[in-house]
């Protein structure tokens, strides 16, 4: 009682049990709602599964137990041999590992391929974890310090001399290329008709334009004369570089009143560069010498493909820029450049380069195959990457560029500090697509004779010593999960920088 007042119900018994809410964690929750949920997704769920056992269980017998382990050679992956229907022969792929990697790269100098595997690795890794200091000195030593030494790694060979021999030998092979070619000309119009005065009028303005540049360039001639006459060239003209080069960014830089802080700079780099070449013996000769056409496998893959994308990006920022440009003849260049690129397959861009670009460069100066290939590959894959930086770019708003110039920064300025990462972080997966792509059309080098991962396992096919019917689909799985482990791996760390970078939010 309570006042006064009577109850008038009071329970006697307990309440029944509810019965338990429907688990929605863990395993058994993830089958009731992801897979078992409706009707529609539990037929969707029977024919996925029904698929994965078709293609998965024949894969794993193939792959892993049907497989030949153990053999020195065919036999051991006949079914009549081997007592059992034959999957995989991976006694193949051990015989044939080396040339999958190195392709025909002499099997003495390997562990130089070893090595540049090894410093990129240690090189790449603390690139990609966000976390790790020094991001602006290891990018510069990936960038600019790395295909240096890999160049010389893997090529071999050493230098002759440094930056001032090489500018002048170059402006002196163009610029008698160019009188040779307007001698010709004159020639030329001597025996024409019509328009031969004209012709001969041009190779004889084209000659005399030559003899005055030969005149200028004649104290930078006597200069490389002079440094190669010396004992030690390599040095001499490292340390006339180094003059050269530090005084002009120190007066650049501000001269006495703020210069010394990029003298400094200019200083350390090429005491840098000094200490590698004495670390590797480039002024000695260096390593033995090892053609770019004994590279193969998945060396040339990884060579042409990062080469590619690394290249591909200061070169789409650029076009992409100059295609939005406002000075005309900067954005009718950026247009035809583009469009030319892309609308050409990059069949026809290696032929080309390969076969007609020794056509246009100076008499006497060479390019190795491999470094029109990567010339081409890298024109190419720039114009495609262009479009996808100029989509970012059109994705920022207009005042954000006002604001900056509001604030009275510069349009370079404004573009590094405030557009261009904007632009760069909305196109995250279209400037990977590309990396995805461009990796993969990789194999198509295999065409102007440079054997990548595809067409070293080609060549191993030809081996009479290893044909059996489980050869080809060997030797195919096995670059096929080399081609989507490189793929897989650049899908993932996107969506991990997407997700760090919030790119699918609009700040």
């Amino acid at each position: 009682m309570r006042d006064g007042a009577t109850l008038s119900f009071v329970r006697q018994d307990l309440v029944s049990e509810r019965s338990a809410p429907v688990k929605t964690t863990g395993f058994i929750g993830f089958l009731r709602v992801r897979l078992f949920n409706s009707v529609t997704n539990i037929l969707v769920t029977i024919v996925c599964a029904l698929l994965l056992w078709v293609l998965l269980v024949p894969t794993i017998k193939f792959l892993l137990i049907n497989a030949v382990w153990i053999g020195t050679d065919r036999s051991a992956c006949l079914a009549e041999n081997a007592g059992h229907v034959v999957g995989a022969c991976w006694p193949f792929v051990h015989a044939k590992f080396g040339q999958f990697v190195y392709g025909f790269y002499p099997e003495s100098e390997r562990w130089r391929a070893n090595l540049t595997f090894i410093i990129a690795a240690l090189l790449l890794i603390p690139l990609l974890i966000p976390r790790l200091p020094a991001k602006g000195l290891n990018a510069s030593l990936l960038f600019l310090a790395f295909p240096i030494v890999a160049f010389f790694l893997l090529h071999g060979g050493g230098l002759e001399g440094f930056a001032v021999s090489w500018i002048s030998a170059l402006l002196s092979g163009f610029n008698d290329s160019v009188g040779e070619g307007g001698r010709k000309l004159a020639v030329a119009g001597e025996a024409v008709a019509v328009i031969g005065p004209l012709l001969w009028a041009a190779g004889k303005l084209v000659v005399g334009i030559s003899t005055a540049i030969s005149w200028v360039l004649a104290p930078l001639e006597w200069l490389r004369i002079e440094i190669h006459s010396s004992g030690r060239p390599v040095w001499t003209d490292l340390l006339l570089t180094t003059a050269i080069v530090s005084a002009l960014v120190f007066v650049l830089g501000g001269g006495a009143r703020a210069g010394w802080r990029s003298l400094i700079a200019s200083l350390a780099t090429f005491a840098g560069v000094g200490l590698l070449i004495a670390v590797m013996g480039l002024d000695r000769g260096g390593l033995p010498v090892v053609d770019s056409r004994l590279w193969g496998g998945l060396l040339i893959t990884l060579v042409v493909s990062v080469t590619g994308i690394v290249a591909s990006m200061p070169i789409g920022i650029g076009l992409a820029l100059g295609r939005r440009s406002t000075i005309p003849l900067i954005r009718t260049f950026s247009i035809v450049f583009i469009e030319f690129w892309r609308g050409v397959p990059l069949i026809t861009v290696l032929f080309f380069a390969t076969y007609m670009l020794p056509l246009f460069v100076p008499t006497g100066f060479t390019i190795d195959g491999l470094m029109r290939a990567l010339i081409g590959i890298s024109l190419f894959a720039g114009a495609y990457q262009a479009e996808v930086i100029r989509g970012g770019l059109m994705a920022i708003p207009r005042g954000q560029s006002e604001a900056a110039s509001a604030l009275g920064l510069s349009w370079w300025k404004t573009t590094a500090l405030i557009v261009m990462p904007q632009a760069l972080r909305h196109v995250i997966p279209g400037i990977v697509n590309s990396f995805i792509g461009l990796f993969k059309d990789t194999s198509l080098v295999s065409i102007v004779a440079l054997f990548d991962l595809l067409g070293s396992l080609r060549a191993s096919f030809s081996d009479p010593l290893w044909a059996t019917p489980s050869t080809l689909f060997t030797g195919f799985a096995l670059t096929g999960t080399i081609y989507f482990a490189f793929c897989f791996g650049m899908s993932r760390y996107s969506l991990f920088v997407e997700r760090r970078l919030s790119a699918h939010q609009r700040n």
